[in-house]
């Protein structure tokens, strides 16, 4: 394979496909209401069943309802975390080579081996890399033209 040469811009928009084509196969695919529930059991049962100040009762309530709102807003939450570091709307670099995938923008640059990429993930929008360590890198198939997106699927399954 020749060595594939491309640049995007780590865009918002860039950034949702990213989250909604990775959720699916993520370790939060499906939010978690047990730990709110939870929480609010024990707040309501330290308001009303304790004689000591109300003060923590009324936490664990906040810390239940702040949890659930964590949950509804989860994509929004996550965009905007991305958006305020400081690699949001940079251009970023990408090479795909004999030795695996480099991305480089001005304040990171990581390299995946294709050695190090345990299985990948096709989706409608992207493929999903998945390395041995259990991270993920989701690179979007508007980058790449059908016979590179053939030749990464190629590489990483061996």
């Amino acid at each position: 394979m020749l060595p594939y040469n491309t640049q995007f811009t780590l865009s918002r928009d860039y950034l949702a496909e990213c989250f909604d084509q990775s959720l699916p196969y993520g370790k939060n695919a499906k939010p978690n209401f047990l730990f709110p529930a939870l929480l609010l059991a024990a707040g309501v049962g330290l308001l009303g069943y304790t004689e000591q100040p109300k003060y923590l009762g009324a936490m664990l309530i906040g810390l239940a309802l702040l949890e659930l709102l964590h949950s509804r807003f989860r994509r929004a939450w996550w965009l905007a975390r991305q958006a305020w570091g400081r690699s949001f709307n940079t251009e970023v670099k990408l090479i795909i080579d004999e030795r695996g995938i480099q991305t480089q923008n001005p304040y990171t640059q990581t390299s995946l081996l294709w050695t190090d990429i345990e299985r990948l993930i096709e989706t409608d929008l992207g493929l999903i890399l998945v390395a041995k360590t259990g991270g993920q890198q989701y690179l979007s198939k508007s980058l790449f033209s059908a016979e590179v997106i053939s030749e990464i699927v190629a590489r990483s399954q061996g």
